[in-house]
């Protein structure tokens, strides 16, 4: 043993220098590569565009077998997972701190950490093609039906009524308990037996949770444009300080009395 070395760092000193600046570099990164996104000659692949088009998206559609299909959904999908993982792993911060903390002596403890992210990101994935095959299927509805698509606003105004009903709901505040006491969940749900496999599905239970709880929310980026920043900045500050903060349930109502003004006040001013 060197007798020169220091003692070994305790598990909270080794999570407040390694662990929680590595998330927050994660979320940082994920951020700035929208923002970076956004601005460059591809920031159209964010807004649902016509990414066969024209560019390298075209060209990868022409090579690539049903390519039509493949590469706009790929592209598609990485981008719904880089906003997923800017806009949510923030609320999610309390969930990895206590399975970090839980598995911080096992040797396999970065590979279940990754596992976690993982599992929580598959469903927040599958989400977004849900989505994105829902949202394409209303645009293919009003631009074969054209007094619809006169009307377009009413995509929108449904979707913001939709997101401010949806917070009054059972299912929300149920779902929003789960995301709020982590350390609980985690206990709950944990059993260190197969471990890699507990650990992706503790992501994806979780994950589940937290898309029962702000599903609604996320939907508005349809609505707000998903290459807004200044939007995804505030949806995700409002689901973190919900799930985080502990005055935090106490904004579910209000923002729910605001989407839903906000609806009505779209509708008045159209109809």
């Amino acid at each position: 043993m060197n007798p020169t070395a220091g003692p070994a760092p305790s598990g909270a000193a080794r999570h407040h220098r390694v662990f929680l600046p590595i998330l927050v570099a994660l979320i940082a990164l994920a951020w700035a590569t929208l923002w970076a996104w956004t601005r460059s000659p591809y920031g159209r692949y964010l807004e649902h565009g016509d990414w066969t088009a024209s560019g390298p998206a075209a060209f990868l559609c022409r090579v690539v077998p049903a390519g039509d299909v493949v590469v706009p959904l790929v592209l598609y999908a990485a981008a719904w997972i880089l906003m997923t993982a800017a806009m949510m792993l923030p609320t999610t911060l309390p969930l990895f701190n206590a399975f970090d903390r839980l598995t911080a002596q096992r040797p396999d403890h970065a590979r279940l950490l990754m596992l976690l992210a993982l599992g929580y990101i598959t469903v927040w994935g599958a989400f977004g093609l849900l989505a994105h095959a829902a949202h394409s299927a209303v645009l293919s509805l009003f631009a074969s039906v054209p007094a619809l698509a006169w009307h377009g606003w009413l995509i929108g105004a449904a979707i913001i009524a939709l997101a401010g009903a949806f917070q009054f709901s059972r299912l929300k505040y149920q779902c929003l308990e789960k995301c709020r006491t982590p350390l609980s969940f985690v206990i709950e749900h944990w059993r260190g037996q197969a471990q890699a496999w507990h650990a992706f599905a503790l992501g994806t239970l979780h994950g589940l949770f937290c898309v029962g709880c702000c599903w609604a929310l996320m939907l508005l980026m349809f609505t707000l444009g998903t290459g807004s920043l200044g939007w995804m900045l505030l949806l995700a500050a409002a689901m973190a300080i919900e799930k985080n903060v502990r005055w935090g349930r106490r904004l579910s109502a209000p923002l729910g009395v605001a989407l839903l003004s906000w609806a009505v006040v779209l509708v008045t001013t159209h109809a």
